[in-house]
């Protein structure tokens, strides 16, 4: 099968072969639609807008207000639905053969993965910057740090909602995702601490949940780590759930890829 080699070239080795600057321009062009836009945009600003003033009585923070707090979280939620729904939408090329097309291409299952794991956070920094604008024009309040911090964790943790997109994409039919992200994603926003303080026994089933990870770490500059109720959350116990869950979606989208195209 040599000949099928140009001379004096070996094929790659890398796990990422195949990655070029003319795909990942592709897939930028997929996801910034106009449709994707809106939705990304609107869901989030609009949560925002309807929670950021429902604070606990006498809520206090490190550094910052509970207006910052809410703008966090629906940050980490609006980063992480535009992910999901953007990788996702991988279901439609599968359903039109465009799989079997990359099997026919040097592209390996870690490339594809990356290529679509990036492209999906580039999209995941429309929300983020959104729910930011409206945290300044609404009060939000927080050290400078923790402005930055913040929501730059929230922006890069979308990649593990990236993999779990594509795994989501790869699985199910197109009619089936259409509709998955936000209802998956609102209700593990409820559960990862996103939408309303949580503490005692829903606090400890969160620290299991795939969104606690993000939420925790973006949210620590502001809270030292600390619930409402007084709970403390650890650094290392909130990079272990990120860490874990993005191992376990990377799997998965792996393994859906590798079926999907018929390598092994």
């Amino acid at each position: 099968m040599a000949a099928l080699s140009a001379p004096g070239t070996r094929p790659s080795s890398s796990p990422f072969a195949g990655v070029n600057p003319t795909f990942v321009r592709y897939e930028l062009r997929r996801r910034f639609n106009r449709q994707t836009t809106i939705f990304t945009v609107l869901l989030p600003a609009v949560l925002y807008l309807a929670l950021f003033r429902t604070s606990p009585n006498n809520a206090t923070l490190p550094h910052g207000n509970f207006a910052a707090w809410m703008m966090i979280g629906l940050a980490v939620y609006g980063a992480a639905t535009a992910a999901v729904s953007s990788a996702a939408t991988i279901s439609v090329e599968k359903s039109v053969g465009w799989m079997r097309t990359i099997a026919l291409s040097p592209l390996t299952p870690p490339g594809y993965l990356l290529v679509k794991v990036a492209c999906s956070v580039l999209m995941a920094g429309v929300p983020v910057a959104i729910v930011g604008v409206l945290g300044v024009a609404t009060g939000a309040h927080a050290d400078a740090g923790v402005w930055v911090t913040s929501l730059l964790v929230a922006w890069f943790g979308a990649a593990v909602f990236a993999a779990l997109g594509i795994g989501m994409g790869l699985a199910l039919k197109p009619d089936v995702v259409m509709h998955m992200p936000g209802l998956t994603m609102t209700a593990l926003a409820f559960l990862g601490n996103l939408f309303i303080p949580l503490g005692g026994t829903m606090l400890e089933i969160s620290r299991f949940t795939p969104m606690y990870g993000v939420a925790t770490l973006a949210r620590y500059p502001l809270t030292d780590g600390y619930s409402f109720g007084g709970e403390h959350s650890s650094v290392a116990g909130a990079v272990f759930n990120l860490v874990a869950w993005f191992a376990g979606f990377s799997f998965m989208a792996i393994r859906r890829f590798t079926k999907s195209t018929g390598r092994q």
